[in-house]
């Protein structure tokens, strides 16, 4: 029996809402750990951004989605087939869902319409794969808590 996607579990259990509630979570946790001048950064970069419109990182985090479910399935897949606990595959492989993650947000950046979006990302993205990379034990988190295991 296939495990479905994480696209499909998402339709199928209509957690569209919930995950993005988690997703928001995931991202809030992981600004506030930032500190030094790289947190700096991280934490101005994120209030510029919740500053262009209310609601904005929420409109964001959904629109991205399905693409990171694409990106991350491949992934859970692997861990699916050979009975490992998804998070953990997930932590396991951070600079795979690392590139994958900032392959998606790199285009999407690229055709970004705000110029204060397109500068605030590049200037965070030489040091966005390690901060992706570190956020990899509570994006597995939240991958457990929302996707069928097994």
């Amino acid at each position: 029996m296939s495990i479905p996607s994480l696209k499909e579990q998402v339709v199928q259990g209509n957690k569209r809402t919930a995950i993005i509630d988690d997703a928001l979570q995931v991202l809030d946790a992981e600004v506030a750990d930032k500190s030094g001048l790289s947190g700096m950064a991280v934490k101005g970069a994120f209030a510029v951004v919740k500053g262009v419109q209310p609601g904005f990182i929420r409109k964001v985090v959904d629109s991205l989605l399905d693409d990171f479910l694409d990106a991350l399935n491949p992934i859970y897949q692997e861990a699916a087939s050979a009975g490992k606990p998804p998070g953990k595959h997930l932590e396991q492989n951070a600079g795979r869902v690392a590139d994958a993650l900032l392959g998606i947000t790199d285009a999407r950046a690229e055709r970004a319409q705000r110029q204060v979006i397109k500068k605030t990302y590049d200037k965070l993205r030489p040091t966005a794969k390690k901060h992706v990379e570190a956020a990899a034990p509570r994006l597995g988190g939240l991958l457990d808590r929302h996707a069928q295991l097994n």
